[in-house]
């Protein structure tokens, strides 16, 4: 077992584990740590505990030390000098004619590094915007091309349900998500209905997912046969999140409703 405790360097972002050593830091504390990008600030979302060896990265690398006020300075700083270089990198992009929208621009920490994010249809040749970057900035610069889910998660805004994205305040990893998952829970299949604000397909349809298949798992499709409490009949309609079925009788002609757990009590679990 590992004593760890994990940090977020983002807002929504992905966590990463570190070894506490003999710092008593609790959640919502911010630290100093090294990570491969450098040294880095962050906060820590899940205060110290013991974790196996399969959910942390080996070597596990030590917290350097907690955050103070001067720290805090440094962000503030780094922040208002990244507002400044977007403004001027735009002018570049404009400059170069280059087909690629700048999406955010990050300092690291120690200001060893300036990123810029971008979006693109394509590859795009920007050496001589770095060459133009690097000799106003005076440091190293790294241009990151980033997709359109990232670009949302970067910018936030608000989904089709009225709140705040889910990427945007607390989802820390892009899961897949497939058309089957719309069609298995009896979702509208147009594309409008079914996509976020990044013109992909929403990342809530995989909250229910699991519960809708092992529940359609267990129900007969529509057209079977099945007995019911009251004689045999056809399956004429499904109610998934309820887990109730639509049953035609065959003797009495009409149609009723029934949970899952009669229909599969008087059929003994099985589908004719």
């Amino acid at each position: 077992m590992y004593k760890v405790v994990g940090v977020r360097f983002k807002k929504a972002g992905k966590i990463y584990y570190f070894d506490p050593g003999a710092y008593q830091i609790e959640k919502n504390d911010y630290v100093i740590v090294e990570t491969a990008r450098g040294v880095e600030y962050g906060k820590i979302v899940v205060p110290i505990r013991e974790v196996g060896e399969d959910d942390v990265v080996l070597p596990l690398k030590q917290v350097v030390r907690p955050a103070d006020e001067q720290d805090r300075f440094q962000v503030e700083e780094n922040t208002r000098d990244s507002r400044k270089a977007f403004d001027l990198a735009t002018e570049k992009i404009v400059e170069h004619q280059l087909d690629m929208k700048l999406v955010d621009v990050e300092y690291t920490f120690d200001r060893n590094k300036i990123i810029f994010y971008f979006t693109a249809e394509g590859r795009v040749d920007f050496r001589e915007l770095v060459k133009d970057l690097a000799a106003v900035f005076r440091t190293r610069i790294e241009l990151r091309q980033i997709g359109v889910r990232d670009e949302a998660k970067m910018l936030g805004g608000i989904g089709p349900c009225g709140r705040m994205l889910c990427c945007s305040t607390f989802l820390g990893d892009f899961e897949p998500v497939s058309i089957k998952m719309a069609k298995d829970q009896n979702l509208s299949l147009n594309p409008t209905k079914i996509s976020g604000l990044c013109g992909r397909l929403m990342c809530c349809l995989k909250y229910e997912n699991d519960e809708y298949e092992e529940v359609r798992e267990k129900m007969p499709d529509i057209g079977y046969t099945v007995n019911t409490p009251d004689g045999k009949g056809k399956v004429v309609g499904l109610n998934i999140l309820e887990r109730m079925l639509q049953i035609e009788l065959f003797e009495h002609k009409r149609v009723l409703d029934y949970t899952l757990d009669e229909i599969l009590q008087s059929m003994g679990k099985s589908v004719q």
